[in-house]
């Protein structure tokens, strides 16, 4: 099953914006689930993904102050089955 969660063309501002709200809500996600972990290992993983998240959202604005144009932005999430 596929959502289409952004599709369109936005400027450089407004792209920014739904950007950085996405991953601010990503990143919100991993430290409530460092707030119920105990597991030291579970916690530096989760503290990983912050840190990726937050260097791509950097290289994001980055990318988007240097464009003055309108820019097509996709984002599509696919739910499948998980292989165990």
């Amino acid at each position: 099953m596929d959502i289409q969660l952004i599709q369109g063309q936005f400027s450089g501002k407004d792209a920014l914006d739904i950007i950085t709200q996405m991953v601010q809500i990503k990143i919100r996600f991993q430290e409530s689930k460092i707030s119920h972990l105990s597991n030291e290992e579970d916690i530096k993983v989760r503290e990983k993904k912050i840190q990726a998240l937050q260097n791509e959202l950097h290289k994001v604005r980055n990318y988007l102050a240097d464009t003055g144009r309108q820019l097509s932005v996709h984002s599509e999430i696919n739910l499948s089955n998980a292989d165990v």
